[in-house]
């Protein structure tokens, strides 16, 4: 009969002025059913491993990307939108009761707490959050040419702050790598040996950082064009003559090997206890440096990491453990298609305290890359 029934028929409550579409009506019981019907669905017909519910954020505010005067406040005069909130609540809630080994994603971008935590528990109920600012940041900071990088070392610094405000997912997503983007790859300076170093980098920057890990498509081999969902990925550069992406592709399958082998790199990844900073401060080489750790008392992994192009040498971290420590992983190995400097193999810390640890350790840091270490 025309009387708007899924939507709201006032503009201010109805349609999105940055997608240009209309908003659910979420106080109506027949449009909640409706989305969680269709979410349940996507699980039980299709047996989808989860959900990342979009743009969270423009829902949560009644007041999101309008000016004063487009929007209406809720009925406690507020911006928040109680009906959009409950409606996510009761999603989450169903979802996780009828299907309890799939995950919920919330891309929210902005600060509202507890989007990670349980509804019985005041949250919103999603299993986890897009860490949308360690994804801006780190990009940004890699953009950067190696040389410049030490006046902007807050922006591979910063998430430290807050990453264990929520259980986190790092996202290098689709909506990196389209509508006019770029590539991953194509995101980094220099030329075609210091692009795959830095999307290395990148990549080791990612597996051992505390949260979750979320590659898109092609990110795993270096594709070199924007995704189009027209054509497949790329596979013809592994097969090129330069062994450059078939080593990026090597790179993936050892982060993934060791994510799962090592506790340190997943056992604690929402605790403080799980991460401890080394070397936060470097600035001038550009270097970062901290301990992943496990629950055991030997579950440490000294992660070791060089934005500048440079190799640093004989250069000391402090480290928990004396004796031998054998190097995992060199992102600059030959096998992943770098150069093969920095240390590999083993190497002994001496009972020396360092950066608050009461042993240390010698390494070479590889350029543009980086060193994950064991205690024996």
């Amino acid at each position: 009969d025309g009387t708007h029934l899924y939507e709201h028929e006032d503009p201010r409550l109805g349609f999105h002025p940055d997608w240009k579409s209309l908003i659910f009506n979420y106080s109506r019981h027949e449009v909640r059913s409706f989305l969680i019907s269709s979410a349940c669905f996507w699980l039980d017909k299709f047996h989808a491993d989860g959900i990342r519910v979009d743009a969270v954020a423009s829902m949560l505010y009644r007041d999101y990307s309008r000016k004063d005067g487009e929007w209406i406040p809720n009925g406690g005069g507020g911006r928040e939108n109680d009906e959009a909130i409950e409606f996510l609540k009761q999603l989450n809630t169903e979802v996780y009761r009828s299907f309890p080994g799939v995950q919920m994603f919330a891309e929210e971008s902005t600060a509202w707490p507890h989007v990670s935590k349980p509804v019985y528990d005041g949250g919103l109920g999603f299993g986890f959050k897009w860490d949308m600012g360690w994804m801006h940041d780190t990009l940004k900071y890699l953009a950067h040419e190696p040389v410049h990088r030490k006046w902007h070392h807050n922006e591979i610094t910063f998430r430290s702050v807050y990453m264990f405000s929520e259980h986190y997912t790092l996202p290098l997503s689709h909506d990196e790598v389209v509508h006019g983007k770029g590539s991953l790859i194509a995101k980094m300076p220099g030329d075609q040996w210091q692009r795959r170093a830095n999307l290395r980098l990148l990549l080791l920057n990612q597996w051992t950082q505390p949260g979750k890990k979320l590659l898109f498509m092609g990110g795993e081999l270096g594709q070199t064009s924007e995704w189009n969902e027209e054509f497949e990925i790329s596979w013809e550069l592994l097969a090129g003559a330069s062994e450059g992406h078939l080593g990026i592709q090597r790179l993936v399958d050892r982060l993934n090997e060791l994510y799962r082998t090592e506790q340190a790199l997943h056992e604690l990844d929402s605790f403080e206890q799980g991460h401890q900073w080394v070397e936060a401060d470097d600035n001038e080489r550009s270097v970062t440096a901290f301990l992943r750790k496990g629950r055991g008392g030997r579950e440490n992994l000294l992660c070791v990491l060089n934005y500048e192009a440079e190799v640093w040498s004989d250069v000391p971290f402090g480290v928990p453990f004396e004796g031998e420590w054998e190097v995992l992983l060199n992102t600059d190995a030959s096998e992943f298609g770098g150069s093969g400097a920095g240390t590999i193999g083993r190497v002994a810390a001496q009972a020396a305290g360092l950066q608050g640890q009461p042993c240390s350790i010698t390494v070479d840091v590889p350029p543009l890359g980086g060193l994950v270490l064991k205690p024996m």
